[in-house]
């Protein structure tokens, strides 16, 4: 089987995004907030697929793929990352459950984790990459 610890993490990300989304039409708190969150997020997500056409829920490089890093890449090397992390903490301020809050932290950890295999195999295909982590952070502009 092909890279089944690329698999492995896509599904455990998309576990922990439905098991996040479980208390749907539940009490919520922090409606505004949340929303703000939410919409944040999805505008991050919406710019990060504008700019990058080679796009790719798995973490592998496309064959004939390069680096974007203009548009939002030029401020965060995983925008993506950013958007679900940010629309799905808008989800756990909605419906602050103690599994909800369980299932955030997960996810969180699955993208680290999922985040540094990328990276990984990004340095091993080009030096352009090592350069490039030098002027963006990983998720949040300035910070991480």
């Amino acid at each position: 089987m092909k890279n089944i610890k690329g698999y492995s993490l896509v599904f455990s990300q998309f576990f922990f995004i439905l098991i996040i989304l479980l208390p749907l039409g539940t009490p919520t708190s922090n409606f505004f907030l949340a929303l703000l969150l939410i919409i944040l997020g999805a505008i991050v997500g919406i710019l990060a697929l504008y700019e990058n056409r080679f796009f790719n829920i798995h973490p592998a490089i496309k064959e004939n793929s390069s680096l974007v890093t203009s548009g939002v890449y030029a401020y965060i090397r995983h925008p993506m990352y950013t958007a679900v992390l940010t629309m799905m903490f808008g989800i756990v301020l909605l419906y602050p459950v103690a599994y909800v809050f369980i299932s955030y932290a997960l996810l969180v950890c699955t993208l680290l984790v999922k985040l540094f295999y990328e990276e990984s195999l990004w340095k091993a295909q080009s030096g352009e990459y090592l350069i490039y982590m030098k002027s963006t952070n990983r998720l949040v502009p300035f910070i991480f």
